[in-house]
């Protein structure tokens, strides 16, 4: 069964999400569990959270199906010390507020080199920035998201993702999350059923689909290897309704969170719905 839903907006706090999911006619959805563009953010009070747990109960919404995303100032592998150590204690933040609201898993963006220090050096720091909350946390899962490579951002070659997971120690506890656009971007064609299949199995290969634990979906404004981060309705970018008419009767992306991140909120409830209506089950 596919689980598809988008990242819904906490304004209302983080107990009000799985109501606007439920509203969007979704079986998945994504949030922050904090303010993504500051340092330091409130704490989730104990009712909230609370009411959080009571809500995702109510609308049917499992841990499993659940994504939340970090921050964006989070650099796990930045070669800055004190932005290395903010880094990693609002990583730690993070991982603590899903163990608080029960949830099983963080998506987060791996890192960037800054053109400062060599790519393998920043894979094995974001690795270690890794290992060092997993072993201060319990029960939450490291998802780590394919990036479009951008700038000095690592992440968008499978091969990066593999060498995080390798060198990260609980095994268990580490996972992938593809975007479709950013991985388009990164130069992994999925525009005909031929590359589509391909491409998955370069991806199975390299990092194996044990550890894809959730997708964000997402057209793209720019075509295969543009290394350029646009997001684009679904059906209206370079990716087209036919690749995601694969992914939907792709049986491989079934049991996990399917999320939308694209540009346009009053499209979201007609994209699942569409989507829905795609798939084989």
């Amino acid at each position: 069964m596919k689980y598809i839903g988008a990242h819904v907006s906490t304004k209302g706090g983080v107990s009000a999400t799985p109501v606007l999911a439920c509203e969007l006619g979704a079986k998945a959805f994504a949030l922050f569990t904090r303010n993504p563009s500051r340092w330091k953010s409130p704490a989730i009070s104990d009712s909230e959270a609370a009411l959080f747990r009571e809500n995702c109960a109510r609308y049917g919404y499992a841990p499993d199906f659940i994504l939340p995303h970090d921050s964006f100032l989070i650099n796990l592998g930045s070669p800055d010390d004190q932005k290395l150590a903010l880094s990693r204690d609002a990583f730690l933040d993070e991982f603590r507020r899903c163990e608080q609201l029960g949830l099983t898993m963080l998506n987060f963006h791996p890192g960037s080199h800054l053109n400062l220090m060599d790519e393998d050096d920043c894979l094995k720091r974001i690795a270690e920035s890794v290992n060092l909350v997993l072993s201060d946390t319990s029960g939450v899962t490291a998802v780590i998201e394919s990036t479009a490579g951008q700038g000095s951002n690592l992440g968008y070659r499978f091969e990066h993702l593999a060498r995080i997971i390798e060198l990260v120690d609980d095994k268990e506890r580490v996972g992938v999350c593809v975007d479709t656009c950013h991985s388009l971007a990164a130069g992994y064609d999925f525009t005909t059923p031929e590359a589509y299949e391909a491409a998955w199995k370069e991806f199975d290969d390299v990092v194996g689909f044990r550890y894809l634990r959730g997708m964000h979906l997402n057209d793209s404004k720019k075509g295969v290897g543009s290394k350029v981060d646009r997001h684009a309705p679904i059906g209206e970018g370079a990716l087209g309704r036919e690749f995601f008419t694969l992914l939907m009767r792709d049986p491989r992306m079934d049991g996990i969170p399917l999320i939308l991140e694209t540009p346009d909120e009053a499209l979201w409830k007609e994209e699942i719905a569409w989507l829905y209506s795609q798939a084989s089950d």
